[in-house]
């Protein structure tokens, strides 16, 4: 399927795995020239061998979503290697703490929302001059805990709610000058996060891997109509049509890629 990008710079953050790894595959297979991003260097380098690209068109640049000063540089190593982006997608993010709200402190609410909020916040501020040409995309990875949080993992919904305000809030902004902003919410895909939760619930409780998601799927996520855990690809599907030429009047939306775990309309 021709996504009518061939040609365009995209910049994923959270590359080295699951998520954004497949929006980079997907991206790259396009024709679009991929800037992957994460903290660590060497987990980087070992997605970007993966990807197999060896036409000139990928590259790999680590940064900290906390430290402006990361971004700035990381700004400045793109600027120098391709040019501007045209696509931004933002797909980093930890569990942060969990454990019901009076087991929470300052600390644990303070660590995920520098990542998972301001994170996003800081990424925007940085790359908002190269997207607003224009024309450009931009796509913030959210949750399904956006709009239904759960009880032990609060600081995480929390952020990704504040992700939601702050995706609708630029597309209101900055949709006149050919930007468009949506988010895509997940739920329960098979990436390294969920793997480390499934693995600590398998520990936890004396059962197998495979029996933590079962629980986790029959009492957690009980409207999850098809009853397994999302692929990567699957979301990175839905990524790739919202930075196409054809989503050009897709705008302030979140879409739910879920297997219907938002019990609501």
């Amino acid at each position: 399927m021709d996504l009518g990008i061939a040609g365009k710079t995209a910049l994923v953050f959270g590359g080295d795995s699951g998520i954004g790894w497949h929006t980079a595959k997907r991206l790259l297979e396009e024709g679009v020239t991929v800037v992957l991003s994460d903290v660590d260097r060497a987990t980087l380098d070992a997605a970007a061998t993966r990807l197999d690209a060896d036409d000139g068109r990928l590259f790999a640049f680590a940064a900290d979503v906390t430290r402006l000063a990361d971004l700035a540089a990381l700004r400045g190593r793109i600027e120098a290697s391709v040019g501007q982006v045209d696509i931004l997608v933002q797909s980093s993010g930890i569990t942060g703490a969990q454990g019901l709200f009076h087991e929470i402190d300052d600390e644990g609410w303070t660590r995920t929302l520098e990542v998972d909020l301001m994170g996003p916040v800081r990424i925007v501020q940085t790359f908002l001059p190269h997207l607003r040409r224009g024309w450009g995309r931009l796509v913030l990875l959210a949750s399904e805990d956006a709009v239904q949080p759960y009880d032990d993992e609060i600081p995480y919904c929390s952020a990704k709610a504040g992700v939601l305000a702050l995706m609708k809030g630029l597309s209101r902004t900055y949709a006149k000058e050919g930007l468009t902003v949506n988010a895509v919410s997940p739920a329960f895909i098979a990436t390294p996060m969920t793997d480390a939760m499934m693995t600590r619930s398998a520990e936890e409780q004396g059962v197998s891997f495979d029996e933590a998601v079962e629980q986790m799927l029959t009492e957690k996520r009980p409207f999850m109509a098809i009853k397994r855990r999302g692929e990567p690809d699957e979301v990175a599907a839905v990524i790739a049509f919202l930075v196409s030429a054809g989503a050009s009047f897709v705008n302030g939306a979140n879409y739910r890629v879920d297997a219907g775990s938002v019990g609501s309309i």
